[in-house]
């Protein structure tokens, strides 16, 4: 399994970043476009779809979505505001989860609520590429949610002990949490220092990145609430060693539309 993982990262990871720090305009919107038609695929089976067709026909839908997206720039704000509703309701949905289950379960309901969770994350990347530093803009918000993964990873084997959400996910810890969380905070003061940004900013950063890393929790367990009701172990096979598309890209659908209607609010750019 190992090797697997290690051989899949090695083909995969250069492409992926070459695709999100390389491309740019329409090719850039296409291959975000792909990534997440995948994804939808994926989702199309939490969601209770089991036929081939069904799902295929659901990632067109959501490309079709897209489409009418690129064309129409001006309703960014009302797809981002949306998600930041969706992603509100979600922490409650897997915090009282199976409890709440009404509110989801059931193939309509999870077919909607995919388009809550993945046009948000094209939007936000095509809105986030588009503005000043966008490279550094997608960067850090990979390395917000890849530090909360590692942090949460090695202060879980190490302390954990309390169960985050024991009925959604028994492996994560409110220890691994909170690991993730001063391993991010650490990397902001460190980006704010260098940068040598004044101490109102400094705090602004800060409490930023608890947000973007509490949500991609959230995006993280929200996905998990979905395998679990299914009983399905992994999105797909697409990744030997690593699952599907979904599951390597599950925290970033909450942590992307989060992390720029943050920048929008502080004006780093227009909506």
């Amino acid at each position: 399994m190992l090797k697997q993982r290690i051989i899949t990262a090695l083909i995969l990871a250069p492409l992926a970043l070459a695709g999100f720090f390389m491309l740019y305009g329409v090719k850039f919107a296409l291959f975000i476009t792909a990534v997440v038609m995948i994804a939808a695929w994926e989702w199309a089976r939490l969601a209770g779809c089991v036929a081939q067709w069904q799902r295929v026909l659901y990632a067109a839908l959501i490309g079709g979505a897209i489409y009418e997206l690129w064309w129409h720039p001006q309703w960014a704000q009302q797809v981002l505001l949306w998600s930041a509703a969706w992603w509100a309701l979600a922490v409650f949905l897997v915090a009282f989860f199976p409890r709440m289950g009404r509110v989801w379960q059931g193939r309509p309901q999870g077919l909607l609520i995919g388009f809550f969770v993945l046009l948000p994350a094209w939007q936000g990347l095509q809105i986030l590429k588009g503005w000043p530093q966008g490279n550094a803009l997608i960067l850090a918000v990979m390395i917000l949610v890849w530090g909360a993964d590692v942090g949460a990873y090695f202060a879980g084997k190490a302390f954990g002990k309390r169960k985050l959400a024991p009925a959604v996910s028994p492996g994560k810890s409110w220890e691994g949490l909170f690991g993730g969380l001063a391993l991010t905070l650490l990397i902001a003061a460190g980006v704010g220092f260098y940068r040598e940004v004044d101490s109102e900013s400094l705090l602004l950063m800060l409490c930023g990145t608890a947000v973007v890393v509490l949500f991609s929790v959230v995006g993280d367990l929200n996905e998990s609430m979905f395998k679990r009701h299914t009983g399905i172990k992994d999105s797909s096979n697409l990744l030997p060693g690593h699952g599907g598309v979904m599951d390597r890209i599950d925290s970033l659908t909450a942590a992307i539309p989060v992390f720029t209607l943050l920048l929008w609010v502080s004006e780093w750019g227009p909506l």
